[in-house]
């Protein structure tokens, strides 16, 4: 191939070869933004919506929220609650009677694995009046359980439960603590005010103590038995005063007498 030949070829194939890499940087393009559009196109909106879910042609739950954003296209499409929520357990026995109350800050649904993660102040409460404080809470529609990783607090009448992280069924009937912190127990007037551990605890936190604080506290208490016992010897025993320094003491006080007496005399 002579060199006019080359100039030729080279003329006609680079234009080709960039056209073809102008083409795929244009469709990985459209790709990504067809991907990213997908991923952010809202489905779903509604303000001050209120609606009763069934599940099986039996009332399951019910839900309230301020406003909800669905995402329907997306790959693992979801519902979100930005403004907040409230959802109405039923029994499942009987859906005419409720089996908990829920409420939170924020919630997110993710409709393929029926699963609802709810975030900030969230607070629950079942049909006998046990309490559950956490700020993450997981609820797993497909296998009626609930569960958190966080710090939590849960107040079963004059019980307090202080854990990181738990797992109940979704009535909150049966409970199971991955690590329990302590078991706080108040009067029902406390209770009534919030729960608020003042004057009326019946007894202190019982936590679960290391074996280091148990040898500090003994070595503590022997301590202060030591110093007690010392304090009550002294107490018992008479104050011994050297014979040589009361003498002098007596004397003084005879010569103190003496120079009183011959002042008065003078006089």
């Amino acid at each position: 191939m002579n060199i006019h030949s080359l100039r030729r070829y080279l003329a006609v194939a680079l234009p080709m070869v960039g056209s073809a890499i102008l083409l795929f940087s244009c469709e990985s393009k459209k790709e990504v933004v067809e991907e990213v559009s997908t991923e952010t196109m809202m489905t779903e909106y509604s303000e001050n919506l209120s609606i009763t879910m069934s599940e099986n042609g039996i009332k399951s739950y019910h839900f309230e929220t301020p406003l909800m954003e669905g995402y329907g296209v997306a790959r693992d499409p979801y519902r979100e609650f930005r403004k907040g929520i409230k959802i109405t357990l039923f029994d499942e026995n009987d859906p005419s009677k409720v089996s908990a109350v829920l409420t939170a800050n924020y919630a997110i649904f993710y409709e393929d694995r029926k699963l609802w993660e709810a975030k900030g102040n969230v607070e629950a409460e079942n049909v006998d009046g046990r309490k559950l404080y956490t700020s993450q809470l997981f609820w797993n529609q497909a296998t009626h359980r609930i569960y958190s990783n966080v710090d939590s607090r849960i107040v079963d009448g004059e019980e307090i439960y202080n854990c990181e992280g738990f797992e109940s069924d979704e009535a909150m009937q049966d409970w199971t603590y991955r690590k329990l912190k302590g078991v706080t127990y108040v009067s029902d007037e406390a209770l009534e005010d919030g729960g608020s551990q003042s004057d009326s605890l019946k007894s202190a936190q019982k936590s679960e103590t290391t074996p280091a604080a148990k040898r500090e506290n003994a070595s503590g208490n022997r301590r202060q038995k030591a110093t007690e016992n010392r304090q009550l010897e002294m107490e018992r025993t008479p104050s011994r005063v050297n014979p040589r320094l009361e003498a002098e003491s007596e004397n003084n006080v005879q010569r103190m007498w003496r120079r009183s007496a011959t002042s008065l005399e003078n006089r």
